[in-house]
């Protein structure tokens, strides 16, 4: 039976010789992961259970990055319940010092490869599936049962194939893909499906696939997956912990719809409240005035994004009365942007620059919107209340864009 990539992974690692849309299965796991938000419901209904032992310490992943540093005593007792369990069961455990986002930690340590099959109890754990492994949010007490058993079920998705065409403008980015994408097809376009990218897949840099298979969930995939090339082989060699495994698609694997989109087409991109889908060119955005800008996040946190931030901001300054806020998705890439400058560039520039977090991203904290606020952020929901009150609004965009308004004072580009 002809398969996709996913549909590959899937019976790979539920050891049969093919799977089918819409087919139940149980599948055996090779990364489990949590946070300090979703890993406290999972560590109680693992106890409750009765489990045990975790059934593989090296596959089990716990990361303190929602509201680290802890904010406040209910975070620093979520965080407590996490220490505590990690000790007991010696299963791989980042906090303060050896922090990071969760989804820019795991490929950075080489905790997940090509090929794996992993659950997360964080919605954009989708995010793997620019390294051609099959990545999915679960809930908490699926994240228990995977703890104990190393399995998870699936319902095997039908899968949507999208056809890039052409190469990026300048300016123009992962970022601008997804957004332009999900305006298409709307954050239902998607629903349990499985997003495969294919044709001129080199024109995107991996820090462009993480942030694309990132926002798969936002409309509404169960994962997103590019095929694994050089540029993924580039980054997993002498990161990866294990031997990387490359599926491919069958040239006669079922798809529901293709998507084509030519890449030399795209304009930077932006997404209007209250959803994902509201996307407009930039230059059809109107004067629309801001009080922040957040660079950061799981989907844009990374070194490039970075350095895409920094090259506008070099020499100038963050609008009177913008708050202009970059939070590097790990330590090592905070270090990087150190090296490199960035850092003294976005502080020269009248920006504040943070230890990695999740924390605006989700209104959690270090850059909570008061009532009537807007923001332009590079993070990847813009829902209503999402960063704060729920008269605020959030413009979702690329770093670039995002650097651009905090020098303009208003959503636009230079």
């Amino acid at each position: 039976m002809a398969m996709t990539m996913s549909q590959k992974i899937l019976a790979a690692h539920a050891g049969l010789d093919s799977v089918r849309a819409g087919q139940l299965i149980t599948a055996d796991l090779d990364v489990v992961l949590g946070n300090d938000i979703t890993s406290p419901v999972a560590i109680r209904e693992y106890k409750k259970a009765g489990a045990g032992k975790v059934f593989d310490p090296n596959k089990i992943c716990l990361v303190m990055d929602h509201f680290v540093p802890n904010k406040d005593i209910k975070s620093a007792q979520q965080c407590k319940c996490c220490r505590d369990f990690a000790a007991a069961e010696g299963v791989r455990f980042f906090d303060v010092g050896e922090m990071g986002i969760e989804h820019a930690l795991l490929p950075e340590k080489g905790i997940v490869t090509a090929g794996d099959l992993v659950i997360g109890a964080d919605s954009h754990t989708c995010t793997y599936g620019a390294l051609g492994a099959f990545s999915t949010g679960v809930g908490s007490t699926d994240m228990a049962y995977g703890m104990a058993k190393g399995k998870a079920w699936f319902k095997v998705p039908a899968a949507i194939k999208v056809e890039l065409k052409g190469s990026f403008r300048p300016h123009v980015s992962g970022k601008d893909l997804i957004l332009h994408l999900i305006g298409l097809i709307g954050v239902d376009g998607a629903l349990y499906r499985s997003l495969e990218f294919c044709g001129n897949v080199a024109a995107l840099s991996i820090d462009d696939r993480f942030t694309v298979c990132n926002m798969a969930i936002e409309a509404g995939a169960k994962n997103g997956i590019f095929p694994v090339d050089d540029i993924t082989r580039d980054y997993l060699k002498g990161r990866s912990q294990r031997a990387p495994k490359a599926y491919e698609a069958d040239p006669d694997a079922e798809y529901e719809r293709t998507v084509e989109i030519d890449l030399s087409a795209l304009k930077p991109t932006v997404a209007k409240p209250h959803l994902p889908e509201n996307t407009v060119t930039v230059d059809e955005i109107g004067d629309i005035k801001i009080d922040q800008v957040v660079i950061g996040s799981c989907t844009n946190g990374h070194i490039s994004d970075l350095r895409a931030a920094a090259e506008v901001l070099k020499g100038r300054k963050v609008h009177k009365g913008v708050r202009a806020i970059v939070i590097p998705a790990t330590n090592e890439i905070y270090l990087e942007a150190l090296r490199l400058g960035y850092v003294e560039t976005f502080i020269e520039a009248g920006a504040v620059v943070s230890t990695p977090t999740c924390g605006p991203c989700l209104g959690g904290y270090m850059g909570i919107l008061a009532e009537g606020e807007r923001c332009v952020a590079t993070t990847n929901r813009n829902f209503v209340g999402r960063m704060g009150h729920v008269s605020s609004e959030i413009y979702l965009a690329s770093p670039y864009v995002a650097a651009c308004s905090a020098v303009l004072g208003k959503i636009g580009t230079l």
